[in-house]
């Protein structure tokens, strides 16, 4: 036997056309402003950034959002209005109407285009109205989708105090403790605080729903894990501390620039894990975090078993299917281990980007998975060209294509059964409890063409493939 021989099968990496075929990133604001309920975004852009926010996210005219467009006109871009008293007038009538702790910038591609200065601005008029105004940068010239909401991260990541709050503060922080024990016995409160064992803080990053942060929180603190912050944070006012030596670690694929920065700027550790999506990825994130705070974990095979037993009626659907990703919202590698632990094969996974270092534990629980599984390794392209994709799709007779919205219909209408890869965005799809709503999603036109034929229509759908 060869040394070859004795090695697991590597991944394959390819790169095609380098154009993003992806959402803008700037829809980050559509989650990040609900996540963030004290904040105000503001997007800095043409009326065609405003046609975006509008129509594609589908804001309600009664629904009042936390966030506006200022759009550039002709006077503007050609510099015949001073940049600084138009954003001035804007952010001064958004303090008056709104009074946010806090107003962000969301730079678009006409803003670099012409070089404005939004980081030189933004300290000057911060001063000027006593606002904090972060900047981040989420044009689609330099971005992918989802990473809007990586460049907002990484700019507030400055913002986190870097030491705990002052005696004020904490006597604040007491009596509120105290309202919330109120009627608790000394012993049960001191139970509580001996839930958790000895640890370096830990600091979570990623924007996720509430209810998903708070399922999240009670699997560590089963493990013994507190969880020190969360970063964002529901409120600006409540970012959480972050010291030097603190760990951090990221729940979603597409934060590697909000990891460098905190790894670089405020010297954190980075607890290079799995991210928690299926049960796989969830127990796999925990004990990864477990062994790097020191704390023995327990229970979770247990756990994870009990989460496959739940969802094995959709489990069963997907067994011996294929699914194709051509690639949107930087949550591919994910989803594909996940899915082929659900016992489908996985032959392509486009990405628009690809840092191999922020997502190396998640690649190698891939090729984990793919090894227990007994299947072929995916290809990981990078940027993939959708022309080729398509005629690779065809050559494989492919399953299910998880695709972006301005693919769907025409694969559709090409027999191809397409999810769109947007939902999964938009979903919540972290950790235990929610394994089954990602299933959800991947079975939904599986069971549509299992009802068609049981309507006597699956003649049609076969020859729509042909």
């Amino acid at each position: 036997m060869t040394l070859a021989d004795t090695q697991p099968q590597a991944l394959n990496f390819e790169c095609e056309t380098g154009n993003y075929h992806t959402f803008c990133p700037i829809s980050c604001v559509a989650w990040l402003y609900q996540k963030i309920e004290d904040s105000f975004f503001l997007v800095i852009g043409t009326k065609t950034c405003g046609y975006f926010l509008q129509n594609a996210m589908g804001v309600m005219i009664f629904a009042e959002p936390r966030y506006a467009m200022a759009e550039l006109e002709e006077g503007d871009i050609s510099a015949q209005l001073n940049d600084y008293e138009e954003l001035k007038r804007l952010c001064t009538q958004i303090k008056r109407d709104r009074n946010p702790s806090v107003i962000v910038w969301i730079g678009t591609c006409t803003t670099e285009i012409i070089k404005m200065d939004l980081e030189g601005l933004a300290p000057k008029l911060e001063a000027e109205l006593g606002i904090p105004i972060v900047t981040a940068r989420a044009n689609g010239l330099d971005y992918a989708f989802t990473q809007g909401e990586d460049t907002v991260l990484a700019a507030m990541v400055q913002r986190c105090p870097d030491k705990p709050v002052g005696e004020v503060e904490k006597e604040e922080r007491n009596s509120i403790s105290k309202l919330l024990n109120f009627g608790r016995k000394k012993e049960e409160v001191a139970v509580t605080e001996s839930e958790y064992a000895k640890h370096t803080p830990l600091v979570l990053f990623g924007s996720l729903p509430d209810p998903v942060v708070t399922q999240l929180t009670l699997e560590l603190k089963k493990q013994g894990i507190k969880v020190s912050g969360w970063l964002p944070s529901k409120r600006y006012t409540e970012l959480p501390v972050i010291e030097e030596g603190y760990f951090v670690s990221g729940i979603n694929p597409f934060l590697s620039r909000t990891a460098t920065t905190l790894m670089r700027r405020r010297k954190t550790k980075l607890i290079g894990a799995p991210f928690p999506i299926g049960p796989d990825g969830t127990r796999a994130w925990i004990e990864k975090l477990c062994s790097a705070l020191g704390v023995e974990p327990k229970g979770l095979a247990e756990r994870e078993a009990q989460i496959w037993e739940s969802v094995e009626d959709y489990v069963k659907l997907l067994r011996g299917k294929s699914v194709f990703f051509m690639g949107d919202n930087l949550l591919e590698i994910s989803l594909a281990r996940f899915l082929i632990r659900c016992g489908m094969t996985c032959p392509e996974i486009g990405i628009p980007y690809m840092d191999k270092r922020y997502q190396a534990a998640e690649l190698e629980l891939l090729s984990k998975t793919c090894r227990e599984m007994g299947v072929p390794t995916p290809t990981i392209v990078e940027k993939p060209d959708n022309y080729n994709q398509i005629q690779r799709i065809y050559a494989q007779d492919i399953d299910l294509v998880i695709t972006g919205m301005a693919h769907a219909n025409p694969l559709e209408a090409r027999g191809i059964n397409t999810k769109w890869s947007v939902e999964f965005t938009f979903a919540q799809i972290h950790g235990f409890t929610n394994a089954r709503d990602v299933l959800e999603l991947v079975t939904r036109p599986l069971r549509r063409n299992n009802s068609l034929k049981d309507l006597g229509w699956g003649k049609l759908v076969k020859d729509a493939k042909v």
